[in-house]
Order: C-alpha cells, then sequence, then structure tokens
C-alpha cells in the first residue's frame, strides 16, 4: 500500500523551502582571500535540501516492502517444510553443513516466527506501517500547496481510514461463504489508527514522544492488569484442545510478568471474543448448537487491538517523516536516522532477554516481551529500530550518494504499492492458473517443456520457481501501469 494509507498522496516528497543565497557582489577593494566566489556559494547551495524534491528512496523502500509482501516469501519456507529432501541434496560433501544452513536460514528468515523474536519476514508489516507515518508530512504539505483548508484535508483522512478498514474486510472475505469480519489484517491496522497518527503531524517531536510513551506504556499495563476469568479460560483451553487439537504449548509461552503477554489468553485476545462476535460468523463453530457460529481464537494470535501500538510504529514513522522534510543537512538527518534505530534497539533489549543474539546464563526477563503477533510495546519499539535503518540506508544511497537506478524495479511497485498489495491479494492465484494452462498449452504446440519443468510434481523446487514467475508478472504490471503513469491512490 502505498505507504500511508496505501499509496498515500505523498507520491511528490518535497524540503521545506529555504531563503535562497543573495547574490553577493564582491568589491576590488575586498581582499582576494576574502572574496566570495561563485565556487563557494554553489558549494553552499549544494548543502541544502532542494525545495520540492522528489525523495527516491521513500518510492525505493515501499516498493521494496511490498514486493517482499506479494513475493510470499518465495515458497521457500513451505519447500523446506513439506520436501525434507533439500536439505539432504549435498550430505557426504563438503558442502552439507553449508547447504543445510542456508535453507534453514532462508526458512526461518522468510517465515513468521512462532512468537516471540523476530526474522526478516516480520520485519515486513512494521516497515510497511512505519512507512505510512513517513509519508504523513509530505502528504499534507501537498495539500497545503494545492491550498486545501484543514477541513478539506481532515476529511480526507477521515474518508481514507474508513476505506482502508472497508478494504482490508473486503480481502479478508475472499474465501468465505460470507463477509468475514476481522480487523487484523494491515490495511485495517492502519485504518483504525490513521486519525490518531495523523492528529500528531507537523507536532512537535517532544509532542510525539509523549504519545508514544502514553501509548505503549497504557497498552503495556493494559495487559498487565488483565487476569482472565477462570471459568473464560477453561473455556478457551478446552476448545484448542478439543476443537484445535492443541497442547499447553500453544498457550504458555511466557511465565511470571510475561505470561500476561501468552498466546489466546492476553487481554486483546479477550477483547476479540467479546467484538468479533458481535458480527456474524461462520468461522470456529462452537460446539454448542444454540450458539450458532462463535469466534473463539484467531489461529494466529493476531488480535484486533494490535492497532493501538501499531500507532505507535506509524509514529515513529512519522517523526521520521518530519526530519526529511525538515532543512536539515542530509548527513545529519542519516545521523539521525541511525542513531534512533539503534535507541529503539537499546530499549527493546533492556525490556525482553528474548530478542538478545546470545543468551546469558542468568540473565533472562521479559517486562515487555517482544511478540508480533499482538503487537507488544516491545515489538512496536524493537521493529522502529529495523525501519529507521532501512530508511537510512535508502536515503543514504539514493537521495544522498545519488544512486538512483538500481532502485527503479522498487519505484515501480512503490509508486503504486495499493494497487500491488490488492493484486497479490486478489489475482495471484488466477494468474498461477493462467500460466499454467497457456504454458502447457505452449508445451504442446512445441514440444518444449517450460511449464513442465516449471510446474513439475517431481521437481521440490518448482514451487518457488512459480512463485517467482508470479511475483515477476505482478512486477510486469506495475511497471505497465507505471510507463502509462497510472497511480492508484486513495
Amino acid at each position: 500500500m502505498s505507504q500511508n494509507n496505501p499509496n498515500s498522496d505523498s507520491q511528490n516528497s518535497e524540503t521545506i523551502p529555504l531563503q535562497q543565497t543573495p547574490g553577493v557582489e564582491v568589491s576590488a577593494e575586498v581582499e582576494p582571500a576574502k572574496a566570495v566566489t561563485e565556487k563557494d556559494v554553489s558549494l553552499k547551495e549544494k548543502k541544502k535540501p532542494e525545495t520540492n524534491r522528489r525523495l527516491v528512496s521513500l518510492d525505493a523502500y515501499r516498493g521494496f516492502v511490498m514486493l517482499a509482501m506479494a513475493s510470499g516469501g518465495l515458497a521457500i519456507a513451505s519447500v523446506v517444510r513439506n520436501s525434507p529432501e533439500v536439505l539432504d541434496q549435498y550430505n557426504g560433501t563438503q558442502w552439507e553443513s553449508s547447504w543445510k544452513t542456508l535453507w534453514q536460514t532462508l526458512s526461518y528468515q522468510l517465515s513468521h516466527v512462532e512468537w516471540t523474536g523476530a526474522g526478516f519476514w516480520d520485519l515486513i508489516q512494521p516497515s510497511f506501517m512505519f512507512m505510512v507515518g513517513v509519508s504523513m508530512p509530505f502528504s499534507v504539505r501537498k495539500r497545503r500547496q494545492k491550498g486545501d483548508s484543514t477541513f478539506k484535508i481532515w476529511m480526507h483522512a477521515i474518508f481514507r481510514a474508513v476505506l482502508l478498514v472497508a478494504l482490508g474486510v473486503f480481502l479478508s472475505s475472499q474465501s468465505g461463504p460470507q463477509t468475514n469480519f476481522t480487523f487484523a489484517n494491515v490495511l485495517c491496522q492502519i485504518g483504525l489508527g490513521y486519525l490518531v497518527v495523523f492528529f500528531y503531524v507537523n507536532r512537535s517531536f517532544m509532542t510525539q514522544m509523549i504519545g508514544v510513551v502514553t501509548i505503549l506504556g497504557g497498552y503495556w499495563f493494559f495487559f498487565y492488569q488483565y487476569m482472565p476469568p477462570e471459568d473464560e479460560l477453561a473455556a478457551v483451553k478446552t476448545y484448542l484442545k478439543e476443537v484445535q487439537h492443541k497442547d499447553e504449548a500453544e498457550w504458555s509461552q511466557f511465565s511470571g510478568i510475561g505470561s500476561a503477554w501468552n498466546k489466546h489468553t492476553n487481554a486483546a485476545a479477550a477483547v476479540d471474543r467479546q467484538l468479533l462476535n458481535m458480527f456474524p460468523r461462520y468461522d470456529n463453530p462452537k460446539d454448542d448448537p444454540d450458539q450458532g457460529d462463535t469466534f473463539w481464537v484467531n489461529n494466529g494470535g493476531y488480535q484486533t487491538l494490535n492497532f493501538i501500538p501499531s500507532i505507535a510504529t506509524m509514529l515513529f514513522g512519522l517523526m521520521a517523516g518530519q526530519l526529511l522534510i525538515s532543512n536539515r543537512l542530509e548527513k545529519m538527518k542519516v545521523k539521525w536516522l541511525l542513531q534512533a534505530g539503534l535507541i529503539c534497539f537499546g530499549v527493546s533489549m533492556l525490556l525482553d532477554t528474548s530478542i538478545w543474539p546470545v543468551n546469558i546464563n542468568n540473565w533472562e526477563w521479559h517486562l515487555v516481551p517482544i511478540v508480533k503477533r499482538i503487537w507488544s510495546p516491545g515489538w512496536a519499539i524493537f521493529s522502529a529500530g529495523w525501519a529507521f535503518w532501512f530508511l537510512a540506508v535508502f536515503y543514504w544511497i539514493i537521495d544522498v550518494k545519488g544512486y538512483k537506478k538500481w532502485a527503479f524495479p522498487f519505484v515501480v511497485v512503490g509508486m503504486n504499492s495499493i494497487a500491488m498489495y490488492c493484486m497479490a491479494q486478489l489475482i495471484r492465484p488466477w494468474i498461477q492458473k493462467s500460466l499454467k494452462i497457456h504454458l502447457t498449452t505452449f508445451d504442446q504446440a512445441t514440444g518444449w517443456s517450460v511449464g513442465g519443468s516449471l510446474f513439475s510434481a517431481d521437481c521440490p523446487y518448482a514451487p518457488i520457481a512459480v512463485s517467482a514467475t508470479v511475483l515477476f508478472v505482478l512486477w510486469l504490471i506495475c511497471l505497465w501501469m507505471y510507463l502509462q503513469r497510472i497511480f492508484i491512490k486513495i
């Protein structure tokens, strides 16, 4: 989604206009050493941000995130899980250990962790939401320059928030017999928190930081103080055992203070059991026929209230966006982004030792467990650290050093991120089916085996090749839209 809503109006990134350097006349009486030459003036002007300059790095980072999301991890995790022979291909050779490590690492990084911790795949959604905040200052400035009033800007923000939630519910309902009222997907999460973040646009850093601390601190206390009623806890466990066929490991990830962030038994899960059962449902049938279809748990542990700490993720992005739109020197912007990321890592590691790269005996605590699936406050801080660093790298390489050509494949997607997101959700299966049909026809006409090889049931690597091909087709559609200057916005 284009960052901000997906695809915000921030297509034209701007910076704060500066006063032009006045022309300098050098009198003949001025000593040559003191004279201000045209070269000096030119060098000074190069250090200043260009007014209304497009920040290509924002489109590139957004496109990188959307391509990763649309790739589905290239099915690598499922290949490793379902075809263990892949790991054994080089058994008995000098490459055995390296080969297994490579595929196991790829599988871990391209799938969600079970509960606590993080891999690359877990960082896609927070990066996506972080860029929502980054885009907001640019979007507001563009509308101001167009002459929009504050009222009109707010009306557009309200419309965008409602549309995002509606689109999220629509996309979540593609595989069921009726509307699936779930609000844990990324579009709904952005829409639910959008107006709160919008309120903080162009406010001071201190005001924004107070907002972050208040939201995360309040949400932490909301979880910490919650004690599930005994009858509800017993009913949930019974459902998980008898219907889902799960054991105790499903809901007992932490003990002590960290137990407030266990799966299915936390405060946000309890809220969903009240909230989501207010809507018509067809999933999670309850044994009691008088109750009809009842929501018990989200199998992945994702909760509607995740949008509250997600607001902090978008606020971190908003801080970064206001930094980039400011008139600070470019190298100082990169420095601040890197420092912000480092601070986030330091704070999150103090809150939860499970994210530490090494285990230290007798050093273990989970004051704020880092759990992506329930967007714990620790996760909001930790993932923001990576988002700050990703943005710093893209900004430094593309907009500071000027290396832009390599980023074109990402920019094509980043400028139509809402289109890419919707296509990945709606037509990816259709593209795969169409490829199989037409490549089979092609093979029959030519005697070749393009489709036969790509969709071979005997080749364990075939799902990876199919996923990469489908992703390429999606990218080609975005390229065509880019060349036709078609940009879908909300």
